[in-house]
């Protein structure tokens, strides 16, 4: 049985400011070890983003993260970059789709050291392209008002503030169109 969606969604892309090469690609059951290991080498201060609050216990995150990407509305994407033959996890998105409100919603993280070089954006847009390949036409995602860097990266990906969240919280869509 074909998947309706190709493992790799762009093709290997420079990092800009280094010599890196990654491929954006759908995570599978086996990337679950991988994924962990990548979890736990966040620091604290990106742990704590991605995950609005401190989880110690990655493996169980990991897992999830792979076990809710079944379906075609739910998926998670890794960032690889191939080293000596094998791949290293430098950043995820998981995506899932709510039906009931009619858009997406997605978390995303990138490696401390591959933070600011391109890499959340290519990730976006990879996801985005999924989404739209699926017929989804808007993508939202939850952050701490502190969050500056998440911020920033919906901006350059064109997101808006909504003027939703709460006090911590701020709310970002994008209506995604062909």
């Amino acid at each position: 049985m074909s998947q309706p969606f190709p493992r790799t969604f762009l093709e290997p892309a420079e990092l800009t400011e280094a010599k890196d090469f990654v491929r954006i690609r759908t995570a599978c059951a086996s990337d679950v070890e991988n994924l962990s290991v990548y979890f736990t080498g966040l620091s604290p201060t990106s742990r704590n983003k991605r995950f609005s609050g401190a989880r110690a216990d990655s493996g169980a995150v990991a897992a999830e993260c792979i076990a809710r990407s079944g379906g075609l509305d739910n998926f998670t994407l890794l960032a690889e970059l191939r080293e000596e033959g094998r791949g290293r996890i430098i950043g995820e998105a998981r995506y899932a789709y709510d039906a009931a409100a009619r858009h997406g919603e997605f978390a995303i993280s990138v490696a401390d050291a591959f933070q600011r070089r391109g890499l959340g954006l290519q990730m976006m847009t990879a996801m985005e392209t999924r989404a739209i390949d699926l017929g989804h036409e808007m993508i939202a995602a939850e952050t701490a008002r502190t969050n500056a860097e998440m911020r920033g990266l919906a901006k350059k990906a064109g997101f808006d503030d909504t003027g939703l969240g709460d006090w911590q919280s701020v709310r970002l869509a994008k209506r995604l169109s062909r």
